[in-house]
């Protein structure tokens, strides 16, 4: 492919999009937030209240400002729950999930320790309680129940059992369960209503976090970080923080399927309720933290507990990486397997082109599962895809091939034409047809191929599996950069080299950009994920073959030509 037209169409089809989606931000009306209400507090995490709340519910006194997670963890004992997956902490106020230790991620910076998706550092937490008179929220103090605090050999799953103080009659606990191969926790609670009247009440589920984005973050690849919802209504909806800040955030507000999600790269937290449960969505800004951060979450009613008698019910929380497999298992009903949780799969970000992304991913994990190395499975990947292009290629560097051999004639006119650009648009228009040349034929074939490789680049920037993966040599994780700058040197190499195969612009000041480009991309490539740069020197070095092939028949068959006509 030539990388330079390819580089300059990708520019200007990109500007085209952000042009065209900034002149739509501009023009459309401001809308108000909309939330499910909440009571004004100075505090940072109010409890949310349902927009028709139950009898009971209603009768709530608003309650007191709540502190940030890194001022509860303060009030109240943290207990770790070690599985084979992860080390879960979750303060004793509130049952809050305040930590999450991924055992097989290693943090972005500092790579002896492992990576915290759940941290005091952010105010990220996920939060839940009820709503409802004499119930638990997540500014009660919960009593911990004594009992396994680690997933020993041989057992499924561990359970952490958690008391409110018995109010009025009824008494709460709350229960985190924890399976084995899992990073899906559910939260079930208890109520047990000693109380003289029926209990009505409301669930709900939140993730509260500040709006800085996550250490590590590359300066020159954007990624998403901020609150996402999903309803079969409205689809997937990522919510920026700017517009929660501005109160200009737009989410489907009731439902009776969906989940509410906090994402960044490469992971994900999710509420997930019930299936066919009714649900009514928020999302809002937090007052009184050391940064300024948001809570969004899903409020889900209860079915009335009657005086004398027991229920349960229960809500999943998803906390971990964004695999693929994982989360299209979730996606499925429960009765094939998963937890109705449609669309969860749409949080792995692969741009405008998902259509064609999924995929290309989908091909590059079968390649992984056979040479078992993921930058091996980008090489025999990128082959895959050059060799299904082979056609377009081969067409595009033909008729650049034909453009290089008229070279000198097309310098000659231009010398002999001077200034008079109308002669020469003319002579070189009499010179193409002659020749039988498409002056554009290079590009069409080029424009085609764009929407695949673009589609590319997003699957490998999204994929979690790229994470930490190493390749060889000093490419030890595929997601970061080239510790020693070789991939990008070489890329440069490729890149000038294929200028030299294409043929030479005859207006001067084109031609010194056109060697100009190889340095500028090749410095911007510095700072790019390692695999996305693998990707690039081995389609450069593909492409580099093809031409010089293409070129030299050409050549051949012109010089034939003329020793015939000698």
């Amino acid at each position: 492919m030539d990388n330079r037209r390819l580089i300059v169409l990708c520019i200007f089809s990109f500007s085209l999009v952000m042009l065209w989606d900034a002149w739509q931000k501009f023009n459309q009306p401001k809308a108000p937030a909309v939330v499910a209400s909440a009571p004004a507090a100075a505090g940072s995490s109010a409890v949310p209240t349902p927009s028709v709340p139950s009898t009971t519910a209603a009768e709530t006194a608003t309650p007191a400002a709540v502190p940030s997670p890194a001022s509860a963890a303060l009030k109240g004992d943290i207990v770790e729950i070690k599985t084979d997956l992860f080390v879960a902490r979750v303060a004793a106020q509130g049952g809050d999930l305040v930590g999450l230790e991924l055992a097989n991620y290693k943090a972005t910076e500092d790579k002896s320790k492992q990576f915290m998706l759940f941290d005091l550092k952010h105010q990220y937490a996920a939060q839940s309680g009820l709503i409802g008179e004499n119930l638990p929220n997540h500014k009660t103090m919960f009593n911990i129940v004594p009992g396994k605090r680690e997933l020993a050999s041989g057992d499924d799953a561990v359970e952490l059992r958690l008391e409110a103080p018995a109010a009025g009659g009824v008494k709460v606990a709350k229960i985190f369960t924890f399976k084995r191969g899992s990073y899906l926790i559910n939260v079930a609670y208890e109520i047990n209503n000693g109380s003289e009247r029926e209990l009505a009440a409301h669930a709900y589920y939140q993730l509260q976090r500040d709006t800085q984005a996550p250490a590590g973050e590359s300066r020159m690849v954007s990624t998403f970080t901020g609150p996402a919802q999903y309803t079969e209504q409205g689809k997937y909806k990522k919510i920026d923080f700017k517009d929660v800040e501005k109160g200009n955030a737009k989410l489907e507000q009731k439902a009776d399927d969906g989940w509410i999600a906090m994402v960044q790269h490469y992971f994900v937290s999710a509420w997930i309720p019930p299936e066919k449960a009714q649900r009514e969505y928020y999302v809002r800004k937090l007052e009184g933290g050391v940064n300024p951060a948001v809570a969004a979450g899903v409020i889900v009613p209860v079915q009335p507990v009657a005086p004398g008698t027991k229920a349960s019910f229960a809500g999943s929380l998803y906390a971990g990486p964004q695999i693929q497999s994982i989360l299209d298992k979730l996606a499925k009903p429960v009765a094939e397997g998963g937890v109705g949780a449609q669309g969860l799969p749409l949080v792995v970000d692969y741009g405008w082109l998902t259509i064609v992304a999924a995929p290309i991913f989908w091909f590059l994990e079968f390649i992984h599962k056979i040479v078992g190395n993921w930058g091996w499975a980008i090489i025999f990947l990128t082959i895959c895809i050059k060799a299904v292009f082979f056609p377009l290629s081969a067409a595009s560097y033909k008729s650049m091939a034909k453009m290089r051999a008229i070279s000198p004639r097309l310098q000659a006119l231009k010398e002999r034409c001077g200034d008079d650009k109308q002669k020469l648009n003319m002579e070189m228009m009499n010179l193409y047809k002659t020749e039988k040349i498409n002056p554009l034929g290079g590009c069409l074939p080029i424009a085609v191929q764009i929407p695949v490789f673009i589609a590319l680049y997003w699957a490998l920037l999204g994929a979690v599996e790229m994470r930490d993966a190493p390749w060889m040599l000093w490419i030890q994780d595929l997601s970061s950069q080239d510790p020693y700058y070789v991939l990008p040197v070489i890329m440069m190499v490729t890149m000038l080299i294929q200028t030299k195969l294409n043929p030479t612009p005859p207006d001067p000041i084109q031609a010194k950009i056109t060697m100009i480009m190889p340095f500028a991309f090749g410095i911007m490539f510095f700072w790019f994920p390692a695999g996305l740069v693998l990707y690039w020197v081995v389609n450069n070095v593909l492409s580099i073959a093809q031409q010089w092939q293409i070129t030299r028949m050409i050549e051949r068959g012109g010089k034939a030509a003329n020793d015939a006509k000698a």
